[in-house]
């Protein structure tokens, strides 16, 4: 790619941050949504895993775009979400979880339904959806939801240390990389949680834009990362420019 097209593609990163994430060409793993979807329901099944497992794990979802770009399921979120399903119930059951930037609280639901005690979060608007799908699954019992403002104080509540944290689709907004670092950071205590990141590249290229890049020199400040190889799709996910990245956070 040449320095002008990387510039002209910079800019219109800049003007639309969501613009890789809804690429025509991108991996079919989501029902259609309608970027302008208003109290719409999708259904999504996922294989689940493990030695004592059911064939699959069912979620019903309510999307509405209306609160934002996070009221809509995005397709690392369905990565992150097959990835946990694969894993099975004894991979999860009995643990902790945190899911950062929830939207729709799909990835937070399947760890619930495989035994997670969770925690999903997000910002102020997008929580009455995300206990509309709480409540639609039938996991009060072991999903909630909480605000959580990247950047901003931890809440009593959500800063006890959680056996493992999940982000899928938060690496798109420039100005909030920063905010998305420091929570990590505030959050991950030692190597006591596992931390899974998902996430869809701005363009299908061997090397990082110039966003990604930036949001990497940032991340690498305070963890280092490896990808996932226990995932027998990760080549199908991989050659759509979708990353899923195990974190560490530097001693």
């Amino acid at each position: 790619m040449q320095l002008s097209e990387i510039a002209q593609d910079e800019e219109l990163d800049a003007l639309d941050p969501l613009r890789h994430l809804r690429q025509e060409d991108t991996l079919e793993l989501l029902p259609p949504q309608p970027i302008s979807i208003q109290n719409g329901r999708i259904q999504l099944e996922f294989p689940s895993g493990g030695t004592n497992s059911e064939s699959s794990i069912v979620i019903k979802l309510a999307v509405d775009s209306s609160p934002g770009c996070g009221g809509i399921a995005w397709p690392a979120g369905e990565v992150l979400a097959t990835y946990l399903a694969r894993r099975g119930r004894e991979s999860l059951r009995g643990k902790t979880i945190l899911e950062l930037g929830s939207g729709t609280g799909l990835v937070g639901l399947v760890a619930g339904i495989l035994g997670g005690s969770v925690w999903i979060t997000d910002q102020s608007p997008l929580l009455e959806n995300m206990v509309r799908n709480v409540e639609i699954n039938d996991l009060s019992h072991c999903v909630s939801v909480a605000e959580l403002n990247w950047g901003e104080p931890i809440s009593q509540e959500l800063s006890r240390p959680a056996d493992m944290i999940l982000a899928a689709d938060c690496v798109y907004s420039e100005p909030a990389f920063p905010l998305l670092v420091k929570t990590l950071d505030d959050l991950v205590h030692g190597d006591s949680s596992e931390v899974l990141l998902c996430y869809k590249k701005r363009r299908k290229a061997s090397f990082l834009s110039p966003a990604d890049k930036r949001f990497f020199t940032l991340l690498k400040k305070k963890f280092t990362w490896v990808e996932v190889e226990d995932d027998p799709n990760h080549q199908i996910y991989a050659h759509e420019a979708i990353s899923l990245l195990r974190l560490s956070k530097k001693h």
